[in-house]
């Protein structure tokens, strides 16, 4: 049996909603990849961390069907349960390069390259209606970020994710490199409202880095 956390990351201002993450605090316990694939999948959530390393903050993505060098749902996930644990570590290493990591008001956030969040295509609506009207997922192939300016002028969207992938994630609740992509398409700071009521922070950088930043909530250890 292997233990492992689940925290919901990227949750909405009073604590509903956020994006579920797996973590295996011990990733030594599954050293194999195929092992880790197959574990992600058993556990089905839309991505799950292996901590190869906690003082080092070596890490480790699947989604249910794949390996990921980078993602930010389970790198912000993984940076607050580390500090829960006692782990200060300020910076992240997944397969991508080093995520810097800090905490700051009740929000973790990390800071990456804008190009490490690829392979997910953005595209806007002209009114939040017709977001929230999609079906899950709508029809086609391919990773797709649907979105709307819920209040352009201050920088609010309003967005849902669709893996589009056949591994059974038909929505994903919160997107931290989908945010990533339209924080750099856009060329500004952004406040996204995605799924059921997660929120997720970027903060646009003129050095071609993107911060991105939300809460994360505890839900248990499970085995």
């Amino acid at each position: 049996m292997i233990d492992h956390e689940v925290v919901r990351v990227f949750t909405g201002p009073r604590g509903e909603a956020g994006n579920p993450l797996g973590i295996v605090p011990d990733g030594g316990r599954v050293p194999k990849e195929r092992a880790r694939q197959q574990l992600a999948a058993e556990l089905g959530f839309s991505e799950t961390v292996f901590v190869d390393d906690a003082a080092t903050g070596r890490v480790d993505i699947y989604t249910p069907s794949s390996r990921l060098p980078f993602a930010g749902h389970p790198l912000v996930g993984v940076a607050w349960f580390l500090r829960r644990q006692g782990r200060e570590v300020s910076v992240l290493r997944p397969p991508a390069g080093e995520v810097p990591t800090r905490e700051e008001d009740g929000t973790t956030w990390i800071r990456c390259r804008a190009e490490w969040a690829t392979g997910r295509r953005t595209r806007r609506y002209g009114t939040v209606a017709e977001v929230e009207g999609l079906p899950a997922p709508p029809p086609g192939q391919g990773w797709l970020y649907a979105w709307a300016w819920e209040d352009e002028a201050a920088g609010r969207v309003r967005a849902r994710g669709f893996p589009r992938r056949g591994d059974g994630i038909a929505e994903d609740e919160a997107t931290g490199a989908a945010a990533v992509t339209l924080t750099a398409g856009l060329g500004r700071s952004l406040t996204v409202r995605q799924g059921a009521g997660s929120q997720i922070l970027t903060r646009f950088h003129d050095a071609g880095t993107i911060s991105l930043g939300g809460r994360v909530t505890p839900a248990g250890p499970r085995r």
